[in-house]
């Protein structure tokens, strides 16, 4: 069974940056897309990036784009989210997916696995 692992969420100043990790367990990750979402409480799941399975698809929500860079160290098993510029709309737990489809999308329900999440925080 998939397992995933978040880690590296933490309390930032606006303005701040935060790297998130997630750590794929029990099969090799190379053969799963990942996707970031992210969720506040009383709010829907949003989708914040998704790379795809061999790493040469690349997506941001709006929110994100340009502050933000996913990569993937299928030697690590490791998947990161680079963040900048944090703003308090950046406050959520985060959850890192896993699917089989080489190309995902920010279909919540494409993916099987989920992490435990890990909770960002912005605020001065």
């Amino acid at each position: 069974q998939l397992q995933l692992a978040e880690s590296g969420g933490d309390w930032v100043q606006p303005g701040g940056s935060l790297t998130l990790s997630c750590r794929v367990s029990e099969s090799p990750l190379e053969y799963y897309a990942i996707g970031w979402f992210r969720q506040v409480p009383g709010k829907e799941r949003e989708g914040v990036s998704w790379i795809s399975r061999g790493g040469g698809s690349t997506n941001y929500a709006n929110s994100v784009k340009g502050r933000s860079t996913i990569s993937r160290d299928n030697a690590k098993s490791t998947v990161t989210l680079q963040m900048n510029n944090l703003t308090p709309s950046d406050t959520a737990i985060y959850y890192c997916a896993a699917t089989r489809l080489p190309i995902p999308t920010f279909f919540a329900g494409q993916y099987d696995w989920w992490g435990q999440g890990t909770q960002v925080t912005v605020s001065s």
